[in-house]
């Protein structure tokens, strides 16, 4: 089996000294393993996503001294991969859609009925409101479009976790519906980050996903749409998070900790490197 691995930025904005860290141990791994690396540019918000930011991810790579294997895949151009997924799985996922705004979920997980308030790798629990709209026919896909958690196959769920919680990592469905609920597959005109980065993953066929601890309970979510897609379930190595002076997690909005700035301040990439730890 061939060891592949890949780094998946969004084209919103600069890259910064947390997405050197995820990549270089993305790209390295590959490198030691005699495997591939990919990139991935995730663009699927066209409202946010631009061309200067991705042309501008390619040079911050290939000054940190990172090659990558090709074809790149851009996820704008893989809208019918996603449709047809769903499509095809609507009836194991339980899709339904929802109509319900941030305020109406926000609104519900108020009223004195509801005992229980978390907050998911997205937000707010999803309190169940559309759970009734089941997808029987063809999918609109101009709706929001959810997968509804089915309690009547309660199951245990497991993925190999190699980094910070490193072990076999298991959970039920019914701790995934309290603590993540209902996920959205589809934001109306494009798929959720979660359908697509499953989808990519096990066609790119990718054995070694590495990615910061923010993400560790999304996994979750991989881990059960990978398990009803009958996709090949990759090895996950959640890394620790980069942060400021102030232990605060970098965001693309630091311009101040990005890497186009170190590059134009004169750094060297064995310095840019040496900051974060290698």
């Amino acid at each position: 089996m061939t060891f592949i691995t890949r780094f998946a930025p969004s084209p919103t904005g600069p890259l910064h000294l947390g997405h050197a860290y995820s990549a270089i141990i993305s790209h390295d791994m590959a490198r030691r393993k005699g495997g591939k690396f990919y990139v991935r540019i995730e663009d699927l918000d066209q409202s946010r996503s631009k061309k200067k930011w991705e042309n501008q991810i390619f040079e911050d790579l290939d000054w940190l001294g990172l090659s990558w294997d090709g074809p790149i895949v851009r996820q704008s151009e893989e809208l019918e991969k996603y449709k047809n997924i769903l499509t095809n799985f609507k009836n194991e996922l339980g899709l339904f859609e929802c109509f319900c705004s941030r305020k109406d979920i926000k609104l519900a997980l108020s009223a004195p009925h509801i005992d229980d308030k978390f907050l998911g790798p997205d937000g707010l629990v999803y309190p169940g409101t559309c759970r009734e709209n089941i997808v029987s026919s063809k999918i609109n896909f101009n709706n929001v479009l959810r997968m509804k958690v089915n309690l009547g196959e309660e199951k245990i769920f497991t993925f190999n976790e190699l980094g910070q919680k490193k072990g076999k990592i298991s959970f039920t469905l019914s701790e995934f519906l309290k603590t993540i609920g209902d996920v959205v597959l589809w934001r109306k005109s494009y798929p959720a980050y979660h359908l697509a980065c499953v989808i990519d993953d096990a066609h790119q066929n990718i054995t070694h996903v590495v990615r910061g601890m923010d993400l560790f309970e999304a996994t979750k979510i991989h881990t059960v749409l990978n398990t009803y897609f009958g996709f090949h379930k990759p090895f996950y190595y959640h890394h620790k998070l980069i942060c400021d002076e102030n232990g605060k997690r970098l965001a693309k909005r630091d311009d101040s900790k990005s890497i186009q700035k170190y590059r134009l301040e004169g750094f060297k990439p064995s310095e840019v490197r040496a900051m974060i730890g290698f």
